[in-house]
């Protein structure tokens, strides 16, 4: 993984400096609330429900195992014991007492950590496939790519004061696990007619109030360019994107008024008009980027059988919780952030302590987090998988349900987050309960549930295979179903909404209607999402909205 060097080592020492005398300036009284909020923003701390929130960048999801151990450390002595990965790949505590920030900025800044630029109108924390380097379906590793945006997007002085916030992803499989569909840029590794590697360039895409599917405005763009057409991109929205509204601020907003067709234009004319001062990537360059991300030194194995005489739940963990490596003898293991007992997302710190410890004794040192609110341990030997899978087991970390309808991706929603309209949590308790035969799950097969408790969609509901949105009414939580969505490949949509909302005590017998719909309607084996497609919104609509008498 990428290392500070001595100058990326500085820049985060002197911004805990700054943010300390900013704070303490504040709590004196002698700097204004409305010129903190600018300067908390860009170090990652909002003011939510009942306490500030602290989001941590973890770029491209990527952390060695003693910054897990410092996040750990934060999350007990300046948290309630925990933390929440969210499907940015960062990780948020939700109790830090405003004075004590700049010292949990301090504990990140010795582990090459930081809060910088994971709020506020900026650029965003660059997001990766989670199974960057070893999924065997890859053109290329994202992740010397998005380090290179990092390098440039960190306290880039013309984009950091936006119309609104800005997200980048890169993928390199044409499976997306990055949805860089639904980002304002994504960028697709791909190959051009003379077998060299570069981007495709997506723009536009997004969720929240406003969801958009990403257009392609540049259908090969090469290594060199990808600063400048960034520049680029960033330049035009920057003049051209409202700020008189902040629902409509990003650029989606932008690209969907003037059309793909104009931004396009706009963006190469751009492109063009600056080429003489826009940051080229040389050969060199790249090497050294890339020089941070040569792959581990794996031993020379064979692929294994495992499975055959093992138990049924090692079996079943093996199946839904691990992944194809490209090189022999190893699996990726996701780590279940998912078990029936905690919040989607929620790890404690000594849970986080103790996948550090099988990161340093079975993965090279290295844990992931995932857009869907999971860990990875990406380089596992077969031959340790049994070890591995009894550690999970042991604290509540191994629960084989990874693909499934307990899967589901949530944002923490009206219990912390003071944007929310309804909870998410207590309805996420109500799914587990109502779901709890892992036996009928994989017999429902690969299902993406996601559910966010306001239109900001921070649980990503737009596209998930179900979706759910709180929503308020006169005071009252409801939830808004969507189905049909999806995020990744070439079979990206936004989910259709089939009708009213639902109470939210009745959202898991609203769930067990459209399953029961699924697995009558299903033809071979088809996914829950397939179906929809093939047969429409009509049916699911009928049986949700039929009496209970009838829908029996």
């Amino acid at each position: 993984m990428y290392v500070y060097d001595e100058i990326d080592q500085r820049v985060v020492d002197e911004r805990v400096a700054q943010f300390r005398d900013q704070t303490r300036r504040f709590l004196a009284g002698t700097l204004h609330e409305d010129d903190f909020r600018a300067l908390r923003l860009r170090n990652g701390l909002y003011i939510q429900r009942h306490a500030p929130m602290l989001r941590v960048s973890v770029p491209y999801g990527l952390m060695a195992s003693k910054q897990v151990r410092m996040l750990a450390r934060i999350a007990r002595e300046y948290d309630k014991g925990f933390g929440h990965f969210s499907t940015r790949q960062n990780i948020q505590y939700n109790w830090p007492k405003l004075e004590t920030v700049p010292d949990i900025l301090e504990l990140l800044a010795s582990v090459q950590m930081h809060a910088i630029q994971t709020s506020g109108n900026c650029i965003r924390n660059v997001t990766a496939d989670h199974f960057a380097g070893v999924a065997p379906d890859e053109l290329d590793d994202p992740r010397p790519w998005c380090e290179i945006i990092r390098q440039w997007a960190t306290l880039h002085p013309e984009f950091s004061f936006l119309p609104r916030k800005f997200k980048i992803a890169v993928t390199g499989s044409p499976q997306d696990r990055a949805a860089s569909k639904v980002h304002d840029v994504g960028l697709n590794l791909v190959r051009n007619g003379a077998g060299e590697i570069g981007f495709e360039v997506l723009v536009g895409g997004g969720l929240g109030r406003m969801p958009i599917i990403g257009h392609v405005i540049r259908e090969y763009l090469a290594p060199r360019d990808l600063l400048a057409y960034l520049d680029a991109i960033l330049r035009v929205y920057n003049m051209g994107g409202r700020r008189d509204n902040i629902h409509k601020a990003r650029i989606k907003v932008l690209v969907k008024a003037v059309g793909p067709a104009k931004f396009r234009e706009m963006v190469d004319a751009e492109f063009e008009k600056s080429r003489d001062i826009a940051p080229v990537l040389t050969d060199a360059e790249i090497a050294r980027v890339k020089s941070h991300f040569v792959p581990p030194k794996y031993e020379l194995l064979q692929d294994e059988d495992v499975v055959t005489g093992a138990g049924n739940e090692f079996r079943n963990w093996y199946q839904r919780n691990t992944r194809k490596h490209k090189i022999g003898g190893y699996r990726a293991v996701v780590v279940s952030l998912k078990s029936p007992q905690r919040p989607p997302g929620d790890i404690t710190d000594v849970e986080m302590e103790k996948v550090a410890d099988l990161a340093d004794q079975y993965s090279f040192g290295l844990v992931r987090s995932t857009h869907d609110q999971n860990l990875i341990l990406a380089d596992v030997r077969q031959q340790d998988l049994k070890a591995v899978w009894q550690a999970l087991q042991a604290i509540d970390l191994a629960c084989p349900n990874i693909g499934t309808l307990t899967d589901m991706i949530a944002c923490p929603g009206l219990d912390l987050c003071s944007l929310a309209n309804a909870g998410t949590l207590d309805v996420a308790r109500q799914i587990n309960e109502r779901f709890d035969n892992l036996d009928y799950l994989y017999d429902i097969g690969d299902l993406e549930l996601k559910m966010s408790g306001c239109m900001n969609a921070c649980g990503h509901h737009h596209v998930g295979h179900i979706g759910i949105l709180g929503v308020d009414k006169s005071g009252e939580e409801w939830y808004q179903i969507t189905l049909g969505g999806s995020a990744g490949g070439q079979d990206a949509a936004l989910g259709t909404v089939i009708g009213p909302s639902v109470a939210k005590n009745d959202v898991p017998e609203t769930l067990d209607r459209l399953i029961c719909v699924y697995l009558e309607q299903r033809v071979e084996s088809e996914r829950f999402v397939d179906t929809f497609r093939r047969i429409g919104v009509a049916p699911f609509k009928a049986r949700v909205y039929a009496p209970a008498d009838q829908a029996a």
